[in-house]
């Protein structure tokens, strides 16, 4: 039994200084002059995430030293990017420009997910957070929250509301103002945010969540009403409009993020390489405002940040969706 034991413990040693030589073989590997770092987004080129990706890449690589280039692979919800990432080489090479709908919508929407976002992928970096702006028909009988919700009450079912799609953000948005306020709200799906706005406007449906950094330009040419914003904290580019908390909304908070992600076996020292070079990034001042011009919040922070956000997220949308029935 002992020559046992010690044949064990023997192989547990090797075990580890062979994970040793590979974590710092891996580490050699991000850090050599000429490799190129893909930064894979989920969806296609001239999207959100897509553009946050772009805006990010150069002051990364910059930071990293190294070259980065942004790789589109849409599908599935912007899935089929972290499948690719989560089945690469663990070293610091492809990397996930996550978005919080694939990480924790797609999961609870998609009958068959193509890899686990908790146990397949680790956090790397947070980057940055953005609201949704409610806005309603200018012509509509409510100007604020309560008002809103004091006529949805008197005409259950008769509030209508836009998405760029079932499973979409701004469709549970929609969801969890219901299940917050006691109301019956009707949804109506769209391909897409900007045909929702144009009916938005139109009168054609009452209302719409949608990402601040589009819908402060509708807000400010007066061709939508603003009635609050998804953050706990109002949004810079429009500081008038108050959150929902503001309204009297308790318990409600939509944040939608960027964040970097990596192969689930990614070395600790590849992990705090990657998340230093990030958050470098992020201190840049011409990224700085061009981010929050944008309408997005700057998000500081270590992977543990990320990955706490991204499994309280998981958790509230799985509550939210459980007794909606996807197509």
């Amino acid at each position: 039994m002992k020559k046992l034991s010690r044949t064990g413990s023997m192989r547990r040693k090797l075990n580890a200084a062979l994970f040793g030589l590979l974590a710092v073989g891996s580490t050699a590997t991000l850090a050599q002059s000429g490799q190129t770092v893909k930064l894979l987004v989920g969806y296609t080129a001239g999207g959100p995430v897509d553009a946050g990706a772009r805006v990010f890449a150069p002051y990364f690589a910059k930071e990293l030293g190294m070259q980065v280039v942004v790789e589109n692979k849409p599908g599935a919800g912007g899935s089929m990017a972290g499948d690719y990432v989560a089945k690469s080489q663990p070293n610091g090479l492809t990397i996930f420009f996550g978005a919080s709908p694939t990480m924790t919508i797609t999961p609870h929407v998609l009958k068959a997910m193509p890899f686990d976002p908790v146990k397949d992928v680790v956090p790397l970096a947070p980057i940055l957070t953005y609201a949704n702006a409610l806005v309603a028909n200018k012509d509509m009988p409510f100007k604020n929250v309560q008002e809103l919700v004091a006529y949805a009450k008197a005409n259950p079912g008769k509030v209508t509301y836009g998405s760029a799609g079932m499973g979409a953000s701004n469709h549970l948005s929609g969801e969890l103002f219901a299940v917050r306020t006691g109301t019956q709200l009707s949804h109506v799906p769209y391909k897409g945010n900007a045909p929702a706005m144009t009916d938005v406007i139109g009168g054609q449906i009452t209302m719409m969540f949608d990402i601040v950094s589009t819908a402060r330009n509708y807000i400010s040419s007066g061709r939508v009403r603003p009635i609050a914003v998804t953050s706990l904290a109002r949004n810079p580019s429009l500081p008038d409009v108050p959150t929902m908390r503001e309204a009297g909304i308790a318990d409600y908070e939509v944040l939608g993020w960027y964040g970097l992600f990596g192969p689930a076996k990614t070395p600790a020292d590849i992990v705090a390489k990657i998340n230093k070079a990030a958050q470098a990034a992020l201190a840049n001042e011409e990224l700085k405002r061009k981010l929050i011009e944008a309408g997005y919040d700057l998000w500081v922070g270590g992977p543990q940040v990320l990955g706490d956000k991204a499994a309280r997220d998981l958790a509230m949308w799985g509550s939210v969706t459980k007794n909606i029935k996807f197509e």
